[in-house]
């Protein structure tokens, strides 16, 4: 018999998605992956005292807020 698993969907903890987001701020396009399962792509800007930012995405003319405590991962 062969145990079937499901994929578990990889969710970072806080320390290392404020890294990721301070790292990502002077890319050019950021996906964040949020717990709700979005997947949101656009320019970022991150405020860390506050621990949210905004995504920003140009080519669909909308802006996006988000706190850090919403994310599931970064990718730049």
């Amino acid at each position: 018999m062969t145990a079937t698993r499901t994929k578990k969907p990889r969710v970072l903890d806080t320390e290392m998605l404020y890294d990721l987001l301070l790292g990502a701020r002077t890319a050019d396009m950021v996906t964040l992956l949020f717990k709700d399962g979005r997947v949101e792509k656009g320019s970022l800007v991150f405020n860390q005292f506050k621990g949210g930012g905004r995504l920003i995405n140009v080519d669909t003319e909308t802006s996006l807020d988000f706190l850090v405590d919403e994310l599931r991962d970064v990718r730049v």
